[in-house]
């Protein structure tokens, strides 16, 4: 078996989280073990152990290099748009194409939430939807303010049906078995969600 070349500590265990992440797009996240993320990058498991003291460790690494790629396109796409509610769409659809361009994460995230025992990963994947949230609310506060969102919008409904919303066409893709058909869906599905929120749209 090839050998892949010697890298820095941290490009390393980079590299070891993208493995996870493209490893999980393709089979259960419950099944994938040290041995597998090793063979998928042509290393062994001990040289894999000299970066992480155990596969939690990994785990945690993985959600934390997640929430980070989030959080970044996520305020990326807040800094292009020029209106609350062209902030929301943003947001949306920069979340979309994300899952799109990594089908595993979705699988990822909802096994972490669905352990009986609290880990460092589940923590992290708590952690970043309270961040999402409160930038959510943020924006719909800016909204509301503006005239551009309904007067008695329930800021807090808002965020959860904005999240909600996400997931419910990731949960149903991953029934479908096509995760790709949320590029399809989404547009439609932020309409319904901007007209609820929308001022002049049955307020």
């Amino acid at each position: 078996m090839a050998r892949t070349r010697h890298l820095p500590a941290e490009e390393r265990k980079e590299l070891t989280v993208r493995a996870v992440v493209e490893l999980c797009g393709e089979q259960d996240p419950a099944r994938i073990t040290t041995a597998s993320i090793a063979e998928r990058m042509k290393v062994t498991q001990g040289a894999l152990f000299r970066h992480f003291t155990g596969k939690d460790e990994i785990w945690q690494a993985v959600m934390a290099w997640i929430a980070e790629q989030v959080m970044q396109r996520l305020e990326k796409a807040v800094a292009r748009a020029e209106t609350p509610l062209a902030t929301l769409e943003a947001m949306f659809m920069a979340h979309i194409r994300f899952i799109i361009e990594h089908p595993g994460v979705p699988r990822l995230m909802l096994g972490q939430l669905q352990h009986a025992e609290p880990t460092s990963a589940q923590q992290l994947v708590r952690s970043m939807l309270a961040r999402y949230r409160e930038r959510l609310a943020a924006i719909l506060e800016k909204g509301r303010a503006s005239g551009e969102l309904r007067a008695d919008l329930d800021i807090e409904a808002a965020a959860t049906q904005f999240v909600g919303t996400v997931q419910g066409l990731v949960v149903q893709s991953l029934i479908d078995g096509d995760v790709a058909r949320v590029a399809e869906q989404a547009p439609g599905a932020f309409l319904l969600y901007q007209r609820g929120i929308q001022a002049g749209e049955g307020s």
